[in-house]
């Protein structure tokens, strides 16, 4: 599979803010992602672990992954009094540390944008089930 990112002509404001952190975070570029976050914002990463800044989701992926990038298909948008949550869905593709490429693990970040930044993340995947029984890689 490639990677099929939607245009910006697709994405409102939020959801472009939303796309402009995940692809700084994939290269991975923790500084130039925490930009698009407010001060005080919370990182919640599977597992449960919460950050406050996108180093400690780089950190984990670094233990986790040789690499790993997100094939961002949708953004569902629900605008609210004063905030906007955005859901990004999609798949991540990679290798494991071993080398062993992988790809269909699915993913859904939630977001809150406030103010033209993000101030909550929300992250979850299908890769500590892949990790715990190999028959489920793809």
């Amino acid at each position: 599979m490639t990677a099929s990112n939607p245009p910006d002509a697709a994405l409102s404001d939020d959801a472009r803010i939303v796309r402009d952190y995940l692809e700084a975070s994939m290269i991975p570029d923790p500084d130039a992602a925490a930009a698009y976050m407010a001060p005080g914002c919370t990182i919640t990463f599977t597992g449960g672990r919460e950050f406050d800044h996108p180093r400690g989701p780089t950190s984990v992926n670094a233990a986790r992954y040789a690499w790993v990038k997100k094939r961002m298909l949708r953004f569902d948008v629900a605008p609210g009094d004063g905030e906007t949550v955005v859901y990004s869905t999609g798949f991540l593709y990679g290798a494991w540390p071993d080398g062993t490429p992988f790809d269909g693990n699915r993913y859904v970040d939630r977001f809150v944008v406030r103010g033209g930044a993000i101030v909550k993340m929300d992250v979850w995947n299908d890769s500590a089930e892949w990790i715990l029984d190999p028959a489920l890689r793809r």
